[in-house]
């Protein structure tokens, strides 16, 4: 299933937060182009496994290495993107996204003393559970559990998800304290939603003639800070995350579409169909026409 982004970046989940507020995925990366993931959030929390490869996992502006059988878990509002970086197929990268509600109502003790705290902690994006630690391992254990029930859902599973999920909360709570902390909170916060507004303009425009210029003025900023906050957080320049869409809705073109490469090109951004096909080469290691070939 590929994941489906409004225009602010925020992944359109589909569970019912009124009646059981958690979905499972595992092959998202088999159907997005390089095996990456774009950045996105959601309000909900998130835990992703590596299951027999290497991933990289962009949470704000952390880059942290996935290794086979590590788990992570990243906060709520929290940016975040995935891309494998190993292997000649896509794996399974078995994650659910859920609310805390799962466990506790909103209104109760419970949710108000041991979820909320984590939920608001700003100086908490993720937490890596590492297979060589003891209780890194038992988290790891209890989440392969609930990745089983909600894939089988057997009768029952939703009370057995809860519990589990719970015990997931006792231990990181039980933990809190000794947790890496990120050491910025309020500088980060007002980076993340510049990013956010930067993105949202890429997305809403790439079709157009877009300049640095535009791309800064979505979030009020000069150039080179929109320079600063891109490479701190994605590694990159503004420009070229605006060539990193194109290519991605490209991709998507060539395969579903039988629009030629000259009308792909120009309907994603490109007004010259020999730079697309150069950037495009550069990107996944194939010319436009070789992907229409085999893509299909």
């Amino acid at each position: 299933m590929p994941i489906i982004l409004d225009h602010q970046l925020r992944e359109q989940i589909t569970h019912d937060p009124a009646i059981f507020p958690i979905t499972y995925f595992c092959d998202e990366l088999a159907s997005l182009p390089n095996w990456a993931g774009p950045l996105h959030w959601h309000p909900d929390f998130e835990i992703a496994t590596a299951v027999s490869s290497v991933l990289s996992f962009q949470v704000g502006k952390h880059h942290i290495i996935l290794e086979a059988g590590d788990s992570i878990f990243v906060n709520g509002n929290i940016l975040h993107g995935i891309k494998q970086l190993a292997g000649d197929m896509p794996e399974p990268m078995p994650n659910i996204v859920f609310s805390g509600a799962v466990i506790a109502p909103e209104a109760s003790a419970i949710y108000r003393k041991y979820i909320q705290p984590i939920a608001r902690c700003d100086t908490l994006p993720f937490i890596v559970f590492n297979k060589k630690n003891n209780w890194h391992n038992e988290v790891n254990r209890l989440v392969k559990n609930v990745y089983r029930l909600m894939f089988e859902k057997s009768q029952c599973y939703e009370m057995a998800v809860q519990r589990n999920l719970s015990s997931i909360f006792e231990y990181i709570f039980s933990n809190f304290d000794d947790l890496p902390k990120s050491e910025n909170t309020r500088i980060q916060i007002n980076t993340h939603i510049r990013i956010q507004k930067m993105l949202s303009y890429i997305r809403e425009h790439y079709a157009e003639a877009v300049t640095l210029g535009d791309i800064a003025g979505a979030a009020n900023i000069s150039r080179s800070e929109a320079g600063r906050c891109f490479n701190t957080y994605m590694g990159c320049s503004p420009v070229d995350a605006l060539i990193q869409h194109r290519l991605q809705i490209a991709h998507g073109l060539i395969k579903d579409t039988t629009l030629t490469l000259q009308e792909i090109s120009y309907s994603c951004g490109f007004h010259s169909v020999h730079y697309f096909s150069r950037q495009f080469r550069q990107a996944y290691g194939y010319t436009p026409g070789q992907y229409r070939i085999l893509g299909k």
